[in-house]
């Protein structure tokens, strides 16, 4: 699976999640590796890079400063799901490595 150009939106979150409709994450991909860059909602800007496995599965990091001005950093492992649109839906469980460390589910489509 490659992600090369694609856009994704939010579409459910964790409540202490960050992200919500309005961010948008721009995917990049060259080989195995991921990067984007997303903004949004309560995300001023944000990074991300990881490694895509020969099923999509994504294994990622990322940093991101928020509407209060805090640098919040956190992992993430993505499972894809091809619609019958075929568009992609990554299921994404992850966990933040700063602040409470909490973990969080959330769902982001293709758009």
């Amino acid at each position: 699976m490659n992600y090369n150009n694609k856009k994704f939106r939010t579409v459910v979150n964790s409540e202490n999640g960050e992200t919500n409709k309005e961010t948008i994450f721009e995917y990049r991909q060259k080989g195995n590796i991921l990067t984007s860059e997303y903004r949004g909602g309560h995300i001023v800007e944000g990074h991300l890079i990881g490694l895509v496995d020969p099923a999509g599965n994504i294994n990622m990091s990322y940093h991101q400063i928020n509407g209060k001005g805090e640098l919040i950093t956190g992992v993430c492992h993505s499972r894809p799901e091809v619609l019958s649109n075929g568009k992609i839906r990554l299921h994404e469980k992850w966990q933040w490595t700063s602040g409470n460390n909490s973990t969080g589910k959330s769902v982001i489509e293709e758009i």
